[in-house]
């Protein structure tokens, strides 16, 4: 294994094995085929099928009429359990930044539909004696996604109507209870995004990064249920986990490769070097003949 391995993983997918979906001539998403008929079969009044791909009904002309329309048809496609998982956080449907969004749509409902998803994750490390270790947190072995592995010390989905700042803030509250003074120290350093299909559908996200260097004596700990243990890490031993195993939650391999570029312990002389920094920053698809 290498470090481009979870990311060849992160990025797998066939995008001509999805239709595209546009809200108001916007593509904001990738339909599976079969998912898609199940649409215009039970709503025929709210989705057409066109050469292009799969729309949303014109009609549905505002941003609330599209939310509400998308809200009953989650709901419904819970209680047929095909989603199973409501979450209850809110993601934007949007072609380019949260700003513009044209709808709302509950996360679990997001690969789905293939929308772009937004996510915050944030590398807390210390320094020892000149050594830079880092934490990582053991997630808990009841939940729904990814039980037992890996994780960020703090990483969460991004919701609409609520400010970078405050929702760091929040989740550094609730995964590592760090107060919010500390959280505001934690510095941006960029993004990272990839495209991955899952069994669910598609899986377009683009993860914020944060590093927050903290003082030696602070441990942290979860108030949200989510980790059930946090433990600190040197960087030989990120990189061998991240290198020989499939310890951490998928899209964390990103984040903590994308860190030990940062700090200079993968250099330029590796010989994968651009490989794995391209690879960190893939661009989302787009259909290859947009008037077809």
């Amino acid at each position: 294994m290498s470090y481009l391995d979870p990311i060849q993983r992160c990025n797998r997918h066939q995008i001509d094995r999805f239709l595209a979906f546009f809200i108001q001539q916007t593509l904001v998403g990738w339909l599976r085929p079969e998912f898609a008929c199940r649409l215009l079969d039970q709503w025929p009044n709210w989705f057409q099928q066109e050469r292009r791909g799969i729309h949303l009904n014109p009609q549905l002309n505002t941003f609330a009429k599209r939310s509400s329309a998308l809200q009953e048809i989650t709901q419904a496609l819970h209680q047929q359990e095909l989603i199973h998982n409501l979450h209850g956080e809110l993601y934007p449907i949007t072609a380019n930044n949260r700003s513009q969004a044209l709808c709302q749509l509950d996360r679990s409902a997001a690969p789905y539909f293939g929308i772009r998803a937004f996510g915050q994750h944030l590398n807390g490390y210390v320094k020892q004696h000149g050594e830079i270790k880092l934490w990582l947190g053991r997630r808990a072995l009841d939940r729904w996604h990814a039980p037992g592995k890996l994780d960020n010390m703090v990483a969460g989905g991004l919701p609409i109507n609520i400010s970078l700042e405050d929702n760091l803030a929040k989740e550094c509250a609730e995964e590592a209870t760090l107060s919010r003074e500390l959280a505001q120290q934690a510095q941006p350093v960029g993004a990272i995004s990839y495209c991955r299909e899952s069994k669910e559908g598609l899986k377009q996200d683009l993860l914020y990064c944060y590093d927050l260097e903290l003082p030696t004596d602070f441990i942290p700990h979860g108030s949200d249920g989510e980790t059930e243990s946090f433990q600190l890490y040197s960087l030989d031993e990120v990189a061998d986990i991240v290198q020989n195993s499939d310890e951490l939650k998928l899209n964390c391999n990103l984040v903590i490769i994308d860190f030990l570029i940062r700090v200079g312990y993968i250099t330029p002389d590796h010989p994968d070097y651009l490989a794995i920094i391209n690879g960190l920053h893939q661009p989302f698809p787009q259909m290859s003949h947009p008037e077809a």
